[in-house]
This record gives structure tokens, C-alpha cells and sequence, in this order.
């Protein structure tokens, strides 16, 4: 940088040099877990939710219901959905994985869409692209917008967390597959021998998974199997 040295080799360089020298840099250090909820605390939590006003309430509920990633929900368009089939089809682009991701769409998530009808673009050109979950000007909500809303309920988790809530669920109190429990969540197997030869998406079973998950979130007051959520004094 200071014009002391002779124009050549990078003596910083890695490859063929320092990565002679030096350990190899450690790939896939964990980050740890996500805070999240214990599956039976999650019936009182959606009840506390429904109950909250707004489009980041909205779009955390359906979330939930979806076990689906923030990034997912937040960019959602209208030409994703389908209400009538009762099917969210999630292009390719927008997957951590890089794959399309078809998400069935139970009663509850339905209505949750269906509340943002009335944001929609009133022109039909406009409509296709436009967010289901807009923030100001449009933009779409920030994952910090759906933090928000848990801190103002006192629940200290994190939004990534509920997906943790949805399979620890998934893998203690049903009896579904591992495959369908993974498919839910877009996960692909780490076997790429499984990867050849498991090439369906568990459609119908995974039609089943979300109508018992949103069974369960929807469980009326009462019951043994559901925990109140308190928001936190002071």
C-alpha cells in the first residue's frame, strides 16, 4: 500500500502460499441455536398473537402456521399464492436451498393472507408483484418489524425460533416421517444419495402435517396441553 515493495506476487495470497503455512479455515462453524419456544407453549402464544393488530402480526402468524423462514414470508407476492388451491408456491430464487418450495396453506393462513387483500394494488398489472406483507413505501417488512412484535408481547425468542417449535413438535407428539417433518421446512437431505432417489415433495402428507399444526396452535382455552403466554411486567 505504501509503495515499499516491488510490484509481484500478494505475499497475503492463500492459495499456494499461506495455506501452505497456515490451518485450513474451519467451514460450517455452528452459530448456535435459535431462542424459541417450547411446542407447548405455542397454542397460548398464537392466542395472544391473534389477538394483535397490524401487518407484522399478520405476517408472523402466518409464519408460524407455515414454519416457514422470515426472509420467505417478508418477500411473499400475490402471484405466489393461491387462495383458491389453498397453495404458496415459493420460486426457486427466493429458497435457501435453491429449489421451489410449495407450502400448503391451511384455513388459518388463508385468513391471514386474505386480511391484506384490502392493500392489494387496485390495478390488476400491479398486483402479481406486489408484497402480500408491504412495509413503508412498499418495501418489504424488516426481520427487525417482526422481532418487534414479540418484544412488545414479552416473549424473549427469536422469529427464526419458531421453526424449532414446529419440529420438536413435529418429532415428540406426532407420529409423522422424518422426510415429511424435513420437507415442511425445506430442508434438503445431507445424503446425496437420498437426494437421487428421494425427488417428491410429501405433498399430501405435508397437507396433513399443517392441518394438524394449525390444530394444535388453535387449540381452544382450556385445554390441558396448552400454556398462557404472559407478556413480561414492567
Amino acid at each position: 500500500v505504501e509503495g515499499n515493495r516491488p510490484a509481484g506476487a500478494n505475499p497475503a495470497a492463500w492459495r499456494g502460499h499461506l495455506s501452505l503455512l497456515l490451518p485450513a479455515h474451519k467451514r460450517g462453524v455452528s452459530k448456535g441455536h435459535f431462542t424459541s419456544l417450547s411446542w407447548a407453549e405455542m397454542p397460548g402464544f398464537m392466542a395472544a398473537l391473534a389477538e394483535r393488530e397490524g401487518i407484522a402480526a399478520r405476517a408472523l402468524e402466518l409464519l408460524i402456521l407455515t414454519a416457514a423462514r422470515s426472509g420467505e414470508v417478508r418477500g411473499m407476492t400475490w402471484a405466489e399464492v393461491d387462495l383458491d388451491r389453498a397453495v404458496w408456491a415459493v420460486p426457486s430464487a427466493r429458497m435457501k436451498m435453491g429449489k421451489p418450495h410449495r407450502v400448503p396453506l391451511c384455513d388459518r393462513a388463508n385468513e391471514a393472507i386474505s386480511s391484506m387483500l384490502p392493500l392489494r394494488p387496485r390495478r390488476p398489472e400491479d398486483q402479481a408483484a406486489a408484497l402480500v406483507f408491504p412495509g413503508l413505501r412498499r418495501a418489504p417488512l424488516s426481520d427487525m418489524t417482526l422481532a418487534a412484535v414479540l418484544k412488545r408481547m414479552g416473549v424473549p425468542v427469536t422469529v427464526h425460533g419458531f421453526r424449532a417449535s414446529f419440529r420438536t413438535w413435529g418429532s415428540e407428539a406426532t407420529s409423522f416421517p422424518f422426510e415429511v417433518l424435513e420437507s415442511a421446512l425445506a430442508h434438503s437431505p445431507t445424503s446425496t444419495v437420498v437426494q437421487a432417489y428421494m425427488r417428491g415433495d410429501h405433498w399430501e402428507r405435508r397437507v396433513e402435517l399443517m392441518r394438524a399444526w394449525e390444530a394444535f396452535l388453535t387449540a381452544p382455552p382450556g385445554d390441558e396441553k396448552v400454556v398462557p403466554i404472559r407478556a413480561a411486567e414492567g
